[in-house]
């Protein structure tokens, strides 16, 4: 094992680590808010990439107008799922909510093969980062610089709206006792649409930089990335924002350096979180940071 081989790998599961992160977040801010897993959040991924394509290879737009306008675009679909598929089962039973999350799941799946048929699409390069650079001996794909800067960022912005502002109050509030925030006065359904217009804005910034990394857009391609940003929530302690970061960061580079020291498992890279998940929920299952909750009746 050399130095500069350790330094590329390192660099490459900081990236994908961060991009787990990205997404692992609206997991665990919907869980935090509601205590529900949104099964659907891999496939809102998946519908901001085709509107990333769309945006820039077909619509031609300026890549700053296609940031915003897919990261727009994005919020709105998971604010209307959240309207349409959530909202009305809200006091419903717990089985209830996750079977309408998982046909959300499908919905969305179904959805884009009808509209954009199964074939692949290339992913645009309309931000330049699918090129490598050179650091000394060392070879990095630009993206993969680029990840962590803007996770810190995200999360940044993201700390700041939750712990200064009024509407990161009733976020908290909220996930501390839904009960009573609703007593006090708080607009559950504002704050509600707003954790998954959050959510999902997350995961089109994650898309944006993981189809730089993994340039192609199909219907099921957002189906394990969105199982192992689960996994990454869990890991950290799934209803808390740090943990979820952890997690990811945690994944990324295991499963990177797994793939690069230890070639003969590459095939198990999938399998491998299953077992760092499985292990987890043995030991710890509150996760890493996670804090120890109890179910109300």
């Amino acid at each position: 094992m050399t130095l500069e081989l350790f330094l590329q790998n390192l660099a490459n599961g900081i990236a994908v680590g961060s991009l787990y992160a990205l997404i692992a977040v609206g997991y665990t801010m919907v869980y935090g808010i509601l205590r529900l897993i949104n099964f659907a959040h891999g496939d809102i991924f998946m519908m901001a990439a085709y509107f990333t394509f769309f945006g820039v290879a077909v619509f031609h737009l300026p890549w700053y107008f296609a940031c915003i306008f897919v990261v727009v675009l994005t919020a709105g679909l998971g604010m209307l799922i959240e309207r349409a598929a959530y909202r009305p089962l809200r006091d419903a039973p717990k089985d209830s909510v996750l079977v309408s999350a998982i046909g959300v799941s499908f919905l969305l799946e179904n959805l884009a093969t009808y509209l954009f048929s199964g074939k692949p699409k290339a992913f645009p390069d309309f931000l330049g980062l699918m090129s490598t650079v050179s650091l000394g001996t060392v070879s990095i794909q630009k993206v993969a610089l680029v990840v962590p800067v803007v996770l810190i960022v995200c999360m940044s912005i993201l700390l700041f709206v939750i712990n200064k502002t009024k509407l990161g109050m009733a976020m908290r509030a909220v996930s501390k006792d839904y009960e009573i925030a609703r007593v006090m006065g708080i607009n559950i359904n504002l704050v509600i649409a707003a954790t998954f217009g959050i959510g999902s804005g997350l995961a089109a910034v994650g898309v944006i930089l993981w189809g730089m990394k993994y340039p192609q857009v199909s219907p099921l391609m957002g189906v394990m990335p969105g199982l192992k940003c689960f996994i990454a929530a869990v890991i950290g302690g799934i209803g808390n924002i740090k943990g979820a970061v952890l997690g990811g960061f945690i994944l990324g580079l295991i499963e990177v350096m797994l793939v690069a020291f230890f070639q003969p498992l590459t095939g198990y890279r999938d399998a491998f979180a299953f077992i760092l998940l499985i292990l987890i929920l043995l030991v710890k299952p509150t996760g890493l940071i996670g804090e120890k909750t109890t179910e109300k009746v």
